[in-house]
């Protein structure tokens, strides 16, 4: 998605309008000399001009650049085609999406108070910086996407083998995209059936460890059975477990099913990526991802230093 720089908008103060100005540089921390400039992820604000010109017929009246308190209002991008963690690159700036609108101040906001009503929570796009680097009106960017990669492992001897065919690991990627599904996020999920054999899951979860993916999903080897290794392995590479999730699972179904209260099932983060190991059975695939996609976005932003507001 391409798009050209209208304007650049600074401001010394937050809460106020932002002023357009000829140029500006982007730091480690923002646009130097803005109030918004920080080490945080809400670093620097995106507007469309398409946006601008939508509520321009709201209000009845010209809406100035900055006067949303925007860093940059731009030509041709649509907010709604990006998604958590695309690159915006200008000119030899790089800016990561970290957020999706924010919290309206309300009465502090003079547009509001005008109109009682504002765009930014809805359309405005926020960033932090990967690389600085000087921006001007004029300049033309381009938004590159990123996708979120998701790695579906199948933990069974037999299905390796080819005795039967693999229900769970489907079972992980149906789950998984009907809940992405309308969300800021570009959905990547790749599937394998993987021997009972530690080896195999250690090299997986070391890979995304390292970046080759975002969140890893194994099927089987929960139990205590002699070749059930999942959590040994998940325990060898994560930097910090995660036993809340899994803990919440076993006790909310082991109160009418005991047997559930024996899965060693097990959740963690390696590097950035989150991993998890649910049992095996298709009946406990739908009772584990019913629960651990209530936080999974949560702990996808909490990894990379994303929080709201």
């Amino acid at each position: 998605m391409k798009f050209e720089v209208l304007s650049v908008n600074l401001s010394r103060e937050k809460g106020t309008v932002k002023t357009p100005v000829p140029e500006a540089l982007l730091d480690e921390r923002g646009f130097a000399g803005d109030a918004h400039a920080g080490s945080w992820h809400r670093q620097v604000s995106l507007l469309s001009e398409a946006s601008i010109l939508e509520f321009e017929k709201i209000a009845g009246r010209k809406i100035r650049p900055g006067e949303f308190a925007e860093n940059l209002t731009l030509r041709g991008l649509d907010p709604a085609g990006a998604a958590y963690f695309d690159r915006i690159r200008i000119g030899g700036a790089e800016l990561e999406v970290t957020q999706f609108g924010k919290k309206c101040h309300g009465d502090a906001c003079a547009v509001f108070r005008e109109t009682g009503t504002c765009v930014m929570p809805r359309e405005g796009l926020f960033c932090r910086v990967i690389r600085g680097g000087t921006v001007r009106p004029g300049m033309e960017g381009e938004l590159l996407p990123s996708a979120l990669r998701v790695r579906v492992l199948t933990l069974s001897d037999r299905a390796f083998r080819g005795e039967y065919a693999d229900r769970s690991g489907p079972l992980v990627k149906d789950f998984l995209e009907r809940a992405f599904r309308g969300r800021r996020w570009r959905l990547q999920v790749e599937a394998e059936v993987l021997s009972d054999d530690p080896a195999p899951l250690e090299e997986e979860l070391r890979r995304a460890r390292e970046g080759g993916a975002d969140v890893v999903i194994s099927t089987g080897g929960t139990g205590v059975g002699p070749r059930d290794n999942a959590p040994e392995v998940l325990e060898k590479v994560c930097d910090k477990m995660i036993p809340g999730i899994m803990e919440a699972i076993r006790l909310k179904y082991g109160m009418e099913k005991p047997n559930a209260l024996l899965s060693r099932s097990a959740a963690g983060v390696a590097g950035r990526a989150l991993v998890y190991a649910l049992p095996g059975s298709p009946r406990a695939v739908k009772e584990y991802m019913e629960e651990i996609l209530k936080t999974m976005e949560h702990l996808l932003l909490m990894v990379r230093g994303v929080g709201h507001g």
